[in-house]
């Protein structure tokens, strides 16, 4: 699937605080035809969305340092900016009891990158 070269191109907000995890997704969002932005923890993420009113989609990590991790900034994001589409991502399993929207998708890691990709153009469409 091609994005048509009339239309802007959709904003993924990438968030690992993992330099060389972050690099592969900003990539695969690279690959996929979409512009990435750059975020190493989840108050970093929640500072760029504030100043980005063009994000559509935020690819996340769950364990990040500091107070919030992918699971409550993906909260967070549902609360304060509920078009936003998420991916999250992590090498343990989602935590018991975690809640996720029906529009937010997780990626075991080691992700596929055809996957990833599909997501971003199903969730850009």
């Amino acid at each position: 699937m091609t994005i048509a070269s009339h239309e802007p191109v959709p904003i993924v907000l990438v968030v690992e605080d993992e330099p060389l995890l972050r690099l592969f997704a900003v990539q695969v969002v690279e690959d996929a035809g979409f512009e990435p932005l750059e975020a190493a923890n989840a108050a970093e993420a929640i500072a760029i969305l504030e100043s980005r009113p063009d994000i559509r989609i935020v690819f996340t990590d769950i364990d990040m340092p500091g107070g919030l991790d992918g699971i409550k900034l993906a909260a967070c994001i549902r609360d304060r900016w509920p078009p936003i589409k998420i991916i999250i991502t992590s090498g343990k399993p989602l935590p018991p009891r975690t809640v996720m929207s029906a529009e937010t998708v997780f990626f075991p890691k080691p992700y596929r990158q055809d996957r990833v990709i599909a997501s971003l153009h199903q969730m850009a469409a």
